[in-house]
């Protein structure tokens, strides 16, 4: 009688192992892709603050368009800016279709 309660001990015990070490291991994969996910975030944050960082102020807005445009930029009204949906609308003449 003792020899069948330690194998059902025994038995047990291996059981409630191998349930505890499954659900871990799902524990383990769904930090593993929250921190993945936290990593991600944060670079597109860093991203983001730097792009803001760096365009934000008025003063490097007039030093870059002084550096890469020297003046070839020009103020347009809204009303005169077309929207274009095709190429066709570039070039009216020319087909860019597949025959």
């Amino acid at each position: 009688m003792l020899r069948k309660i330690i194998i059902f001990t025994i038995l047990l015990l291996v059981v409630f192992t191998t349930l505890i070490k499954n659900h871990t291991k799902k524990l383990d994969e769904k930090i593993f892709s929250v921190k993945e996910n936290i990593n991600y975030l944060n670079s597109i944050k860093e991203m983001v603050q730097l792009e803001y960082d760096y365009l934000s102020s008025p003063e490097k807005l007039v030093e870059l368009y002084n550096l890469y445009f020297d003046g070839e930029l020009k103020y347009t009204l809204k009303k005169n800016i077309l929207v274009i949906n095709s190429i066709e609308q570039l070039n009216p003449e020319i087909s860019y279709r597949d025959e």
